[in-house]
């Protein structure tokens, strides 16, 4: 088997893991923010077999495939908004000296995915301000567990590498 054709068959195989895991997300909402970070999994190791951008091509194909075929629409949205893209922004950012640095872009990035998601669901889905929520607590706890879901994340990155992939 050819090079181009194992990375084409990795990411097809890949963008039907993270759909089947974004439908299960959809039919079972207790687990659903776990799954759809499962997801995202697959998209990490599109980056490490494929490269960058046939990794985004998987996202693209298991976000596609999950707002056309799945019931729901919340593990979707999560997917496209932040869990989806992340892995691959996450290998660009990881890629610049400095760890500060490093750190400094992930909560940008993880905190615009964070607005963008109050606006719309602020907008169109549920008006938060009844709840009397004070924004700089919602984006100091997201950021504190951000930076957990980055830490397990880069585990679950280096198990693949170490046990899973072929390339090491």
């Amino acid at each position: 088997m050819s090079k181009k054709t194992r990375k084409l068959a990795l990411c097809a195989l890949f963008s039907a893991l993270a759909y089947i895991l974004l439908l299960i997300a959809s039919i079972w909402p207790t687990g659903q923010l776990g799954f759809v970070a499962a997801a995202s999994l697959f998209v990490a190791a599109a980056v490490i077999e494929a490269g960058a951008v046939p990794a985004l091509y998987v996202f693209i194909v298991s976000a596609a495939l999950s707002l056309l075929l799945t019931p729901g629409r919340s593990p979707p949205m999560l997917f496209i908004s932040f869990f989806g893209f992340y892995p691959i922004v996450k290998s660009l950012i990881e890629r610049l000296r400095g760890v500060v640095l490093q750190w400094a872009l992930k909560l940008l990035v993880f905190n615009i995915s964070l607005t963008v998601v109050w606006y719309i669901f602020n907008e169109w889905v549920y008006d938060f301000s009844s709840l009397n929520i004070h924004i700089v607590l919602v984006y100091l706890g997201g950021s504190a567990v951000f930076v957990l879901f980055d830490y397990g994340f880069t585990k679950a990155i280096w198990f693949y590498i170490n046990r899973i992939s072929r390339r090491k």
